[in-house]
């Protein structure tokens, strides 16, 4: 008796916490308050006889509690995600799910399929229905994975549940399987302090089981790694989230996405649209997918994928498909699932230069130098312990390297300034300095930036690839070859030159448009890209903002 109170003291002591001011978080996160107030009332509602007795003491300060329960303090911080769907979706014992995983990667071998030569891997599809289901495709990743490879893995999957803005990144150490524990990976805890589209949502932790079913197959195949998972809900932000990962990823690091296709059409319907979306997928057409939400339940996951596929010119390989009609299912209604490898070229597939292996605490420090020179600049004073800190951040060896780099100011989302340098002029820390200057007080189209402004100040900073040509035959041709939201691109034409970084192609997302406006930049009628010839060249950006 005394050990159930105790449960149900811990219970409703919780929900007391609901009722008392933390019900926004909850609904911020996609689950009402009611609900949280039904399901521990659930918990406790079994023992009617001592309800009273808990809600009595329920009022006890919450710090005394806390002191009187041992590890209570920490114990989310540090708490491993356990699985949730084990015993349903794949069995919750280890040795029959190391069996079940061996059967199907021993039938997925008899496909025959050969990774392409001189190609490294780099990302992969996987499905994550139920293993009786979808477990021969994802076993199909066992032809690609080369053992032992990768000692990270980025792991995208889609929300089914919960109902959130952009991604979701478990606040715990590790996550659990019947094979064992999986390590969270120190990028994890990164993405979630450096930038606001990465939170955590225990809500979700606690129901989605579209990263839990990949681990896995994972764990089978990788042996030790450590994780990175994220949950993606609806965002209209797949470029901000591509370019957060894009530093991450080395070659040690797998990309995952986590995702089925169509679900519940006759079989032949499905067949015939699953392999639509998948021929969207091989020819990376990012805009089609876009257009229908109901070819795959990952499809924002997808397309954050393919993002950085063409950013990196990473080649996708069909390597299975199937749906349930051909495993454990009728053929009246079918889900569908697809295995798809993408492939560097082996010579390419390091990262060309150190700039662009920049960490998101990399980028805050460049942000943090921009601000402290303009603040210089403004003769606003800077606390000693702040200049100290960004002084020794400095001192890291990657900002001595040379890149081209923009720094940009706006207020209100509006421009409120933007200057750079295309071609490397001295290091990347001396850069962002003279930029941020010129940005804040000697961009023609504005006045110098005072005091009262730099308050609202929100800036940018963006370091630069090296421009490379753009070889094109006619304009048809070089609309063709634009990648919209990946490159910068330049112009220059009988001395005239302009250039817009890849992140106005959200203002412009119709490259017609968005040549006819560069051109106008440049002093060019705006229509010259159409009668040519222009010398084009194009570069990628990683930018970081506050």
């Amino acid at each position: 008796m005394k050990n159930e109170i105790t449960s149900l003291v811990i219970t409703a002591v919780f929900l007391r916490i609901l009722h008392s001011g933390s019900d926004v978080q909850y609904v911020s996160n996609g689950l009402t308050h009611n609900t949280c107030h039904y399901i521990l009332y659930a918990n406790v509602s079994r023992n009617h006889r001592v309800m009273k007795y808990i809600f009595k003491y329920a009022s006890i300060p919450l710090v005394m509690f806390l002191l009187c329960v041992p590890g209570i303090q920490t114990s989310y911080a540090e708490s491993i995600r356990k699985p949730v769907w084990a015993g349903q979706f794949y069995p919750d014992s280890k040795i029959a799910l190391e069996k079940q995983i061996q059967e199907l990667t021993q039938k997925a071998k008899e496909t025959g399929f050969n990774p392409p030569a001189g190609k490294s891997l780099k990302a992969i599809i996987m499905p994550h229905a139920g293993y009786i289901y979808s477990g021969l495709t994802a076993a199909h990743a066992s032809l690609a994975i080369p053992n032992n490879q990768f000692t990270k893995v980025i792991l995208l999957g889609p929300d089914h549940r919960i109902g959130f803005e952009n991604c979701a990144i478990s606040n715990v150490t590790a996550y659990r399987t019947p094979l064992g524990v999986i390590p969270l990976h120190k990028d994890a805890a990164n993405l979630r302090r450096e930038s606001s589209l990465f939170t955590s949502i225990p809500a979700s932790d606690t129901i989605e089981h579209s990263l839990e079913v990949i681990l896995p197959f994972l764990q089978y195949y990788l042996s030790a790694f450590e994780l990175v998972p994220i949950v993606v809900g609806y965002t209209k932000n797949t470029d901000r989230i591509a370019s957060a990962l894009h530093p991450l990823i080395d070659n040690q690091t797998l990309l995952v996405v986590s995702s089925d296709l169509s679900h519940f059409l006759p079989y032949k319907e499905a067949v015939r649209k699953d392999k639509e979306t998948i021929n969207m997928i091989l020819n990376k057409k990012t805009t089609e997918l876009a257009k229908s939400n109901l070819r795959a339940c990952g499809i924002t996951p997808i397309a954050i994928l393919l993002k950085l596929a063409i950013q990196n010119d990473w080649q996708p390989v069909l390597i299975h498909y199937s749906n349930s009609g051909d495993t454990a299912g009728n053929k009246s209604k079918v889900v569908g699932y697809a295995a798809i490898a993408f492939y560097a070229d082996t010579l390419n597939s390091a990262i060309e230069t150190q700039s662009s292996r920049m960490n998101p605490q990399h980028g805050q420090t460049l942000l943090k130098l921009a601000r402290h020179t303009i603040m210089k600049k403004l003769d606003m004073k800077i606390k000693t312990s702040e200049s100290a800190s960004l002084d020794a951040a400095l001192t890291d060896n990657i900002f001595q390297m040379q890149s081209g780099t923009f720094v940009t100011l706006s207020i209100d989302g509006n421009l409120r300034g933007c200057i750079g340098n295309i071609t490397p002029n001295g290091t990347i820390s001396e850069s962002v300095q003279r930029n941020a200057i010129n940005a804040a007080f000697h961009d023609p189209r504005f006045g110098p930036l005072t005091s009262t402004e730099f308050k609202k100040v929100h800036i940018e900073v963006s370091i630069l690839s090296d421009p490379k040509p753009l070889l094109y035959k006619n304009s048809t041709d070089l609309i063709s070859k634009l990648r919209p939201n990946m490159d910068g691109v330049i112009i220059n034409k009988d001395g005239l030159s302009a250039t817009f970084l890849p992140q106005v192609w959200s203002q412009l997302p119709d490259p017609n448009l968005f040549l006819s406006h560069l051109c106008t930049k440049a002093g060019l009628q705006s229509n010259a890209w159409e009668k040519g010839p222009l010398d084009v060249f194009t570069y990628q950006v990683q930018y970081f903002e506050e």
